[in-house]
């Protein structure tokens, strides 16, 4: 009978012909809509001048001064331990693994091109190009578990006692794509990390830091100065942007870490590039002003947001709470809503998604080299669709997810087709 009624729903919602992608976290026109008066931020020649510098020539390769400042206000840190870049935060950590590859990080012995081996760990699930950069240089990726404060630090501290394991992924708070928090205490144990290796890298992605969607602003703690008080300035570069505050096309992003990491990465940077476009700098530090003028802009992107995911979680609920089949984490913030399918089912389930026309993250991408032991985690991404159009995704899921543990508990696979 289970059979027969998910059979009948399949087909119906095959009839309707969907074409629906939500296999990555853009955001939605309403709010590209919602920030598009930031074109108009600067209006004439003279706004173009700041402190004395033509932001429309060259120089300032650490970004703008008000830039520079603006992020040290987000994040906490000092604007001297700041890099202002373009609208792509994933170009800075490139650049921060290649420059550590070709030319070592600051404390490196040695260009990790020429150690014998170079170990990351990633914890997983967790964002696919992360883990894409550190396997293109042909590092061993090693997975980590997360747990809901973060990654699972007793095997972290255990497993940075080899020299060869060079660095760590993090996206500290909202993470991508489960949407935890680190706890204070995983902070904490962060920062007060005695790796083998003198050239240990925390790559410290705080991509949404100002993005809740549920609820107050959620105060972090600030890596930089944590690990400088604990003996281990160099030890973390943390990254950000404006990619899901403005537009992810056109925004700007910061690399910021210890005043001594910034002058080694301006000397290596100087050769690359004479600077960022500053004059987007600019728009940006004149459109978004400061942190609380940013705070209060992201509460507009969480009126957007927010219905979005309250939906997900909503048929996430009725479809398929007490069946054994699925869990997942309420995020209060973030892009992601990331489902735990019953063990051997994910991949099936996307295929299902996917012949109703329903296109999310492919399986095992949230694990390093797309491997997913479980075969387990789906990632939906809720943000680009219209909410009616994502309603109708949700349906897609869920009747698929219980078709795909249908079949694993029959132990063959149902007839579609029919």
């Amino acid at each position: 009978m289970e059979a027969e009624n998910l059979l009948s729903r399949f087909h119906a919602l095959k009839q309707k012909n969907l074409k629906l992608d939500m296999s990555r976290g853009k955001p939605s026109r309403a709010q590209l809509d919602l920030v598009s008066d930031i074109l108009t931020a600067l209006t004439d020649m003279d706004d173009c001048i700041v402190n004395g510098t033509d932001c429309r020539n060259y120089g300032e390769l650490a970004g703008l001064s008000c830039a520079r400042e603006y992020w040290a206000d987000v994040l906490g840190c000092k604007p001297s331990q700041t890099f202002v870049g373009g609208n792509a935060s994933l170009n800075l950590m490139h650049d921060v693994i290649s420059r550590g590859y070709t030319h070592g990080l600051k404390d490196s012995p040695r260009p990790w091109c020429k150690e014998e081996k170079i170990k990351f760990l990633c914890p997983a699930p967790g964002y696919d190009r992360h883990f894409r950069i550190t396997e293109s240089f042909g590092f061993e990726l090693i997975a980590v578990p997360m747990t809901p404060n973060g990654p699972d630090m007793d095997i972290v501290e255990e497993l940075v006692k080899d020299e060869t394991v060079k660095g760590i992924w993090c996206v500290p708070k909202f993470s991508n794509p489960q949407g935890y928090s680190y706890s204070d205490e995983t902070v904490d144990r962060f920062a007060n990390l005695k790796p083998a290796a003198p050239d240990f890298v925390i790559m410290w992605d705080n991509a949404y830091c100002v993005h809740e969607f549920d609820g107050e602003f959620q105060p972090f703690r600030e890596i930089i100065s944590l690990c400088e008080q604990a003996g281990r300035p160099n030890m973390v570069y943390e990254f950000a942007s404006t990619s899901k505050i403005t537009f992810p096309g056109a925004g700007i992003s910061v690399l910021a870490s210890s005043e001594e990491n910034i002058a080694y990465w301006l000397k290596l940077a100087g050769v690359q590039t004479i600077s960022y476009d500053k004059v987007n700098q600019l728009r940006h530090v004149r459109y978004l002003v400061d942190k609380e003028h940013t705070l209060d802009l992201m509460k507009k992107h969480a009126e957007i947001m927010g219905p979005k995911f309250e939906m997900v979680l909503k048929m996430l609920r009725a479809e398929l709470t007490n069946r054994g089949i699925a869990h997942w984490h309420h995020p209060q913030g973030g892009y992601f809503v990331c489902v735990a399918a019953m063990p051997g089912t994910a991949k099936r389930t996307l295929q299902l998604c996917k012949e109703l026309g329903v296109v999310l993250t492919p399986a095992g991408a949230t694990y390093p080299y797309g491997v997913d032991p479980e075969d387990s985690m789906i990632r939906i991404a809720p943000s680009l669709p219209p909410i009616e159009e994502l309603e109708q995704a949700m349906e897609v899921f869920c009747v698929s997810l219980k078709l795909a543990a249908l079949e694993k508990y029959l132990g063959k696979t149902l007839d579609t087709n029919a």
